[in-house]
């Protein structure tokens, strides 16, 4: 009989099938002979093999009639050792009926053994099984549905924070709190923890805690008392100080995962960290800076220099709606965050105490380096050079270069007044252009995108820039004059590019638009 492997998915396409469900389809005529009832179905597989172990990724339901059975308990054995959920033996024509060697064999490996009748071919079994998992993914979207639903509307009570995790509870049948730092619970909802579960959960936590570097997104465990075991997760908050997700359940349902993910997200806008910066704090520097004090007197009020600013997009190019850069916000580790107007306005995210960007799915973003309150203007500036840069090259972040090596051994005085004056005659779009295009290795195409506009304006602006400045723009060594020149002097830059770039045009080949 020919072997059926075909090539399964990486990951179940659908929730795990009861095997007493299976065995409860009459039509079907399955018949329970040895080992267990209770196991979970991944996969259908039928092989003929002496050895079907290579071909197995584990939870499957083997269908065999036993063609090469030679050694049953070397077979089942190496099936256990493979994770198959069961085996389905299909009796005749090859065997009259399951040979007892392979029951007991079962038995004492601890396999569910089921017997299929000569009347039911292994296709049905295979429709069988899919037709379960579709009904159960259907149940379990519905499922999730509802709880998005709930959880949504309990974010938009005014005390969003309890509500949500009450309705958390609810949702998965356990306990959910939020631990902070220090061990904490602020906020707890659902039944009371079991004898050693809240120090359980405070240990998961501390696994998951937004301040060590490389975290994991989450963390399981379980821990067992005399009702049987309890499923411990883990989710962290935000970044920084944010605190941490914790999850108690007795049970599992599909969709858990889902739901507590959703939740997660909810609680990250919600409780994101402040950075020392409170909405009193925050409110009391908008106040000031409304009535005219200057960005360095009310810093302090939202957090502790140096203070990097970050320019993000998204990579589909919709603008995101307050909730949605909110979240990048918290994702960053600041709640200090400008939607923009739309119209190709970039989310601003300030970020305190020099914290570093990270890449986050879905968005392009450009990073200043860390600067004092005082050139946060400046600071701005370079960051959408940095996005512009990043989306010219499609690079999902992309920091600004700091002035290095040869650059940075030329006397700041005079390298600053050469660099004036040689680029006196350029205007501020100009600068920029040239900037840019420098950058990017003379890139027509990349300079555009960076640049917002149209490969013929760059072209054009280039050409103005070499006629201004009587200069080759094709000579090397006026491009490295040029460069050293914008770098030292940043040259005259426009108030608010809408998109712009700087990095090194050596830190890649040489491309020609």
């Amino acid at each position: 009989m020919r072997d059926l492997p075909a090539a399964p998915p990486a990951a179940p396409p659908a929730p795990p099938v009861p095997l007493g469900e299976l065995l409860a389809r009459e039509e079907l005529g399955l018949r329970l002979i040895a080992g267990p009832r209770e196991a979970e179905l991944l996969w259908v597989h039928a092989s003929e093999m002496a050895d079907p172990y290579p071909y197995l990724l584990g939870g499957e339901l083997l269908l065999t009639a036993g063609v090469l059975l030679t050694d049953p308990d070397r077979y089942v054995a190496r099936l256990v050792e493979a994770g198959a959920a069961a085996l389905g033996f299909g009796v005749r024509p090859v065997h009259e009926s399951v040979p007892p060697e392979l029951v007991a064999a079962c038995e004492r490996h601890g396999m569910p053994l089921v017997e299929v009748g000569p009347g039911t071919p292994f296709t049905a079994i295979a429709r069988a099984v899919w037709a379960l998992m579709a009904g159960a993914r259907h149940r379990e979207l519905r499922r999730v549905t509802r709880a998005q639903q709930a959880l949504a509307t309990a974010a938009a009570r005014p005390d969003p924070v309890p509500a949500v995790l009450h309705q958390l509870a609810a949702q998965l049948g356990g306990r959910a709190a939020l631990i902070t730092a220090d061990g904490e619970e602020p906020h707890a909802a659902g039944r009371p923890p079991a004898p050693g579960t809240a120090e359980a959960l405070r240990r998961l936590a501390r696994v998951v805690a937004p301040q060590r570097p490389g975290s994991p997104a989450s963390a399981t465990d379980t821990l067992t008392d005399a009702l049987g075991e309890i499923r411990l997760s883990a989710y962290p908050l935000g970044g920084g100080e944010g605190p941490v997700l914790a999850l108690a359940t007795r049970q599992r349902e599909p969709g858990d995962h889902t739901v507590a993910g959703v939740a997660s997200v909810l609680l990250s806008l919600l409780a994101a960290p402040h950075q020392g910066a409170g909405s009193a704090g925050r409110s009391a520097a908008l106040v000031r800076m409304l009535l005219g004090a200057a960005p360095e007197e009310v810093a302090p009020l939202l957090g502790e220099g140096p203070w990097t600013v970050v320019h993000a997009r998204r990579d589909d190019g919709s603008h995101p709606d307050p909730l949605t850069a909110g979240a990048l916000g918290a994702a960053l580790g600041s709640p200090l965050v400008d939607p923009g107007r739309g119209g190709g306005d970039a989310v601003r995210v300030l970020l305190p105490g020099g914290r570093q960007a990270a890449p986050q799915p879905g968005w392009t973003l450009g990073a200043s380096a860390p600067h004092p309150a005082g050139a946060l203007a400046d600071a701005d500036t370079r960051a959408a050079r940095a996005l512009g840069h990043a989306e010219a090259t499609r690079a999902p972040l992309r920091t600004e270069a700091p002035v290095t090596g040869l650059a940075a051994l030329l006397p700041p005085g005079p390298a600053a007044d050469r660099a004036r004056a040689l680029l006196a005659p350029l205007t501020g779009p100009l600068a920029e252009t040239l900037r840019c295009w420098l950058s990017l290795h003379g890139s027509w195409d990349r300079t555009a995108v960076a640049l917002a506009v149209h490969r013929n304006t760059v072209r054009q602006r280039v050409a103005r820039c070499g006629a201004l400045l009587g200069v080759d723009l094709d000579d090397m060594d006026v491009r490295t004059e040029l460069w050293l020149a914008l770098r030292q002097g940043d040259g005259p830059v426009a108030a608010r590019p809408s998109r712009a770039c700087s990095a090194s045009p050596w830190t890649a080949p040489v491309t020609a638009g």
